[in-house]
């Protein structure tokens, strides 16, 4: 795990996030990159170099938010687009190679009912680019123990463990699957990818109407640090990923989720 995306909004939480890139960085050795992402033009009339004002501010302001925290001696570089925040993410993960994006939930979005605001939702909606979502004021820890959810034990992307394994192999975590037979599942989805089983200790078998309730059955008992789900068409959230935005009432849990996309670039 080399490259870490940081997407920093304007909210007063996000040195908070950026603390935790940081002390999570150090511990593997990676470089942080700020995202600064904006949208403007030059028209006829205007001043020719209104995109590098504005980029310009942007750096200042994310300059700001650095200077706020405990970089230690993690390499923290700043990274601008200018156009729309995935297209954004894509060049920037084309050009830097992205191992993992650490965000907070909410993102810009200041609505306490909401899990996954606007911004946070598409990133991690559009974006193939495995995603860790840190709830505000978490302070990065070891994660001892994590909870592996998913509906079908199919993994057809190549690599889609790495930053699970990573992180597992760094922290020397203790690895719990939870395969949840909700309504429809198939034989084919029973069957469970060799190389989740290597990481693990132990498989339980749960039968729920969906995959979080299953989650939300088994939360207290394995007393996980970290929850790992998988974004596909067919599986945990696939009514969520419908939409931008996710509603804590359709999913929220109080501890780091690693999203891993099973879709192909």
């Amino acid at each position: 795990m080399k490259n870490i995306l940081v997407p920093i909004g304007t909210s007063q939480d996000a040195k908070t996030t950026l603390q935790y890139a940081v002390d999570f960085a150090t511990d593997f050795g990676a470089n942080i990159y700020v995202m600064e992402v904006f949208s403007a033009s030059a028209k006829t009339g205007t001043l020719s170099n209104v995109s590098e004002k504005i980029a310009a501010s942007g750096k200042e302001r994310l300059k700001g938010v650095i200077n706020e925290i405990d970089s230690k001696k993690v390499a923290i570089k700043i990274a601008s687009f200018n156009g729309e925040l995935v297209d954004g993410l894509k060049e920037i993960d084309k050009n830097l190679g992205i191992d993992l994006i650490i965000m907070a939930p909410r993102s810009n979005d200041i609505q306490e009912e909401l899990y996954l605001g606007h911004t946070s939702g598409r990133i991690v909606k559009q974006t193939n680019i495995p995603t860790l979502v840190v709830p505000k004021g978490t302070k990065y820890t070891t994660f001892k123990n994590v909870l592996v959810a998913f509906k079908s034990g199919i993994l057809k992307r190549k690599r889609i463990l790495d930053p699970l394994v990573s992180i597992t192999r760094k922290h020397r975590s203790e690895v719990n699957l939870l395969l949840v037979k909700t309504p429809g599942y198939s034989d084919d989805d029973l069957r469970v990818n060799t190389a989740l089983m290597d990481i693990s200790s132990q498989l339980t078998i749960s039968e729920n109407a969906t995959t979080y309730l299953g989650v939300l059955e088994h939360f207290q008992s394995k007393h996980p640090d970290l929850l790992c789900v998988f974004r596909r068409k067919r599986g945990f959230f696939k009514k969520l990923w419908e939409k931008s935005t996710i509603l804590k009432s359709e999913f929220s849990v109080p501890i780091p989720v690693l999203i891993l996309s099973t879709k192909k670039d």
